[in-house]
């Protein structure tokens, strides 16, 4: 049986300009085909080629396999699409997960939609996980970017999802997929980019009012967070339905061709726990606290990776807010318990309770002082628990928003995009936030 893989010179590409692909299969021809994914797959074209096979490389090295140039047609919308790779034909619509055989990249706009609302694939953390190579971001300080997997299409580090077992966390498939397909199903159009283009300076003056983005966008460069912290500055607002965020530095080498990301303290052993760990050199939250963009950090909240976990919710703190306009929630209630919202990872702000038994952020941790924590889900004992700064607040999930020049939601959980088809409450929370920033 015929073998085929292959990964792309950068994950994203504007339309109207060459896509290149690096592909390595043991037939003597194959064919790859483009889905842009949507509401449903949606075919966008193909490309035959001869074959050429090639041997792996290392996690650490670009593979350097064959290289063949797609022109992306102009008219292509922007967009996730998965390319596709058989070597013999089937027209069946394939499964767009697999952990072989698949590409992912992100079409960019070949000029300025007139779109408000730009949505970041984090591939900088899908590459952090993919274990292509021997290797990943848990087990070396460097990876590449030039090898197959990073969303689609490699093996991934973790632990499985018992509360969604058909695609491994860290894949496009897990969050984005569901995000994006509930989007488009409600007919809320959007542009789309990778951190690799926010790394650059591309696309976020191109009109946008809202840059969002779901699920585990975990690392992040320096230039990238400068360049978001700029675009929140001068009125941009953004909404973060995930968690985890912005929790691990990056370097990235020219052209993204690579990452490197330092975790260890000084002279610390192979055993050393870094999320548990003081004095690590990328984590953002010992020098430049993540909080003060995004106003919640993972280490006021917690992680439970292993198997199912106490069912939380989040309890309502500000039942009048706009942000509940329409699902029936008022202060006191609880959403999302009884499928285990909150989890598998979550962010917080350290706070406490005013006289009349509100939560308010105490701003010790970076927090800005107008955050308002509008659903809170304390964490109980048998969550893991990163290193933070000495403080009286309790450990909790801390959804909310504020307002700087532009403003800022965190839904503070990772698997927040696991709910829209499922919870009205979630999806009415979902669109008024993106409704309302955009």
């Amino acid at each position: 049986m015929s073998t085929i893989n292959g990964y792309c010179a950068r994950p994203s590409v504007r339309a109207g300009e060459v896509l290149r692909l690096h592909i390595a299969t043991s037939a003597s021809r194959f064919r790859v085909d483009f889905y842009r994914c949507g509401a449903a797959p949606e075919h966008a074209g193909h490309a035959e080629w001869p074959g050429r096979a090639a041997d792996p490389g290392t996690f650490d090295g670009d593979w350097q396999w064959p290289a063949y140039e797609f022109l992306v047609p102009p008219d292509w919308r922007s967009g996730v699409y998965v390319a596709v790779l058989a070597t013999e034909a089937d027209y069946r619509t394939p499964s767009m997960d697999s952990r072989e055989a698949r590409i992912l990249l992100v079409v960019t706009p070949a000029a300025p939609s007139g779109r408000k609302i730009l949505y970041k694939i984090p591939t900088f953390t899908y590459q952090a996980y993919n274990t292509a190579g021997g290797g990943s971001l848990y087990s070396a300080s460097r990876v590449t970017m030039r090898r197959p997997g990073g969303g689609v299409g490699g093996p991934v580090k973790g632990l499985p999802d018992p509360y969604e077992a058909a695609s491994p966390r860290q894949t496009f498939a897990h969050w984005d997929a569901p995000f994006i397909a509930w989007m488009e199903a409600n007919g809320l159009e959007s542009d789309f980019c990778t951190d690799l283009d926010l790394h650059e300076g591309r696309l976020l003056y191109d009109g946008y009012h809202l840059l969002l983005s779901t699920g585990h966008d975990e690392y992040w460069s320096a230039e990238g967070r400068r360049n978001v912290t700029a675009f929140r500055d001068a009125g941009g607002n953004i909404a973060n339905f995930g968690a985890n965020t912005c929790w691990w530095r990056v370097d990235v080498a020219p052209r993204g061709a690579g990452l490197s990301c330092d975790k260890f303290p000084p002279g610390a052993s192979a055993s050393t726990d870094p999320d548990s760990s003081y004095g690590c050199p990328d984590h953002w939250w010992e020098s430049e606290p993540e909080n003060t963009l995004l106003g919640v950090s993972y280490r006021n909240g917690g992680g439970h990776w292993e198997g199912p976990r106490a069912p939380l919710g989040f309890t309502v703190t500000e039942g009048h807010h706009w942000i509940f306009s329409g699902t029936g929630l008022k202060t006191g209630d609880v959403f999302g318990r009884e499928a285990a919202l909150v989890g598998y990872e979550c962010d917080g702000a350290t706070y406490e309770l005013d006289a009349v038994g509100r939560p308010r952020p105490t701003g010790q941790d970076g927090t800005p002082e107008n955050f308002e924590i509008l659903g809170i889900a304390p964490l109980p004992p048998d969550w893991s628990f990163p290193a933070r700064e000495p403080t009286t607040s309790p450990r909790a999930a801390t959804l909310g928003l504020y307002t700087a020049a532009g403003t800022v939601f965190t839904a503070a959980t990772t698997d927040w995009a696991r709910l829209l088809a499922t919870d009205p409450q979630v999806a009415c929370i979902t669109r008024n936030v993106i409704t309302r920033l955009s």
